[in-house]
């Protein structure tokens, strides 16, 4: 009986991972149709063809090294361990050993579902900086960068939070992060400041006197359904990050995942939407869409303890600073056509501190401290490979190539041939 209860456990658990990872999944969707939507028009099949394809190669790279760097395993090396191939015994060391633990890298209930679900949180970090760094950077650039960051930058910094890992054998971290506003947004967003700084500004963008000149995205309905895809998606995100759902006492933590996820982005929209019509007296809608967003990111640290209504203040504080972010980003000259480092960096570095709001094992110390090691690493790592990238092939378009569209020039095709000149 034992047994029989295990293996419908082991069943329930393994399908809504896999659910979850493909709601995760579908948020590959929602960034290919944000970015879109926000580029100018003679970009457009560029920023699609690297979205499609960084999800192809933190796929494979994952798969091929980045498991096993991150859990110490991997299917490539190490092939799956399934309840078929498990006796009696085995069965009872497994239900002695992970009864509260649920789905991690070495138990039995990882192989190929805790895979999957794990690496389209990798494809999630990367898909934030094709955002960062669109317009003006070369297309096999990005995607040799994809390789490493997917491969080596990003699973080794989850190996030390995530994992439990010790930061290079030196010391522990003592951070919390249920689903990653750090260890997948932050990192992501950290990885795109290094580009940016790298790459430099978009043609036009900021004027000698230090005026801003507005660069408005194509097509703003395909952004907001980009928006809205994001928004479902992340319910797999947070939701599936709970690692198992048989029991009563998961099953309400996932229900209030669910409602609190929710709740932030909710309030993140209406709170930048607010804030945007105070500073500019325009409902601006690209605010409100990063607000909503920002909200998503600031709970994803901590969805599952918060109240309803905290939740909702965490999303709205969130979707306040995103604004102020976006702005101040701009006063710097750095520029980020999505606002993805404002969204994904900034509210995620204060989604790391707002775990303290409602996790009273959590000091805000050990969170500071593990997004300080989160920070170093990545944007260290990544600066010296978006180096050797520029070093040997060049990062940057000409400023012919840039004013063409990289629709042309990389992809030899045009989204909207029949609408609009790419020139």
């Amino acid at each position: 009986m034992e047994n029989q209860i295990f293996e419908l456990q082991y069943a329930l658990d393994t399908f809504y991972f896999l659910i979850c990872g493909a709601l995760v999944m579908w948020m590959a969707a929602g960034f290919a149709m944000l970015e879109a939507g926000l580029v100018r028009s003679k970009n457009t099949t560029e920023i699609l063809t690297k979205n499609v394809a960084l999800f192809a190669i933190a796929c494979t790279m994952y798969l091929v090294c980045g498991y096993q760097i991150m859990y110490d395993g991997g299917l490539f090396l190490s092939g799956i361990t399934t309840v078929a191939e498990m006796d009696d015994a085995a069965i009872a060391g497994v239900l002695a050993e992970s009864a509260e633990a649920g789905f991690d890298g070495d138990s039995v209930y990882s192989g190929a579902s805790d895979f999957f679900f794990q690496v389209v949180f990798v494809a999630t970090a990367m898909s934030i900086v094709s955002g960062a760094v669109a317009e003006r950077m070369k297309l096999w650039a990005f995607l040799a960068f994809a390789v490493v960051m997917t491969g080596l930058i990003y699973p080794m910094e989850g190996s030390w939070t995530w994992n439990g890992d010790s930061v290079f054998g030196l010391f522990e971290l003592n951070y919390s992060d249920y689903a990653g506003s750090g260890i997948v947004h932050l990192a992501g967003a950290t990885a795109a400041l290094a580009g940016v700084l790298i790459l430099g500004p978009r043609k036009g963008k900021y004027a000698a006197d230090g005026s801003v000149r507005a660069i408005p995205g194509a097509n703003l309905p395909m952004a907001t359904l980009g928006t809205f895809i994001l928004w479902m998606g992340w319910f797999g995100f947070n939701g599936g990050s709970t690692l198992k759902l048989g029991g009563i006492g998961v099953a309400n933590e996932v229900a209030n995942v669910f409602l609190n996820t929710n709740a932030a982005a909710a309030g993140g929209l209406i709170a930048a939407l607010i804030v945007a019509r105070i500073l500019f007296g325009k409902a601006d809608l690209t605010m409100a869409l990063n607000g909503a967003l920002a909200g998503l990111v600031a709970i994803t640290a901590e969805p599952a303890d918060p109240s309803p209504m905290l939740a909702t203040c965490i999303g709205a504080m969130g979707g306040t600073i995103v604004v102020f972010s976006i702005i101040a980003m701009d006063k710097l000259k750095i520029d980020d056509p999505v606002g993805a480092i404002s969204v994904h960096g900034v509210v995620g570095l204060f989604g790391v501190i707002a775990v303290v709001f409602s996790d009273p094992d959590a000091t805000l110390g050990g969170q500071l401290f593990g997004a300080l090691v989160i920070f170093v690493w990545v944007f260290v790592t990544s600066f010296i490979t978006w180096s050797i990238i520029k070093a040997m092939m060049g990062v940057r378009v000409s400023e012919e190539d840039e004013d063409e569209g990289m629709d042309l020039i990389d992809c030899g095709m045009e989204a909207y041939p029949e609408f609009v000149s790419s020139k």
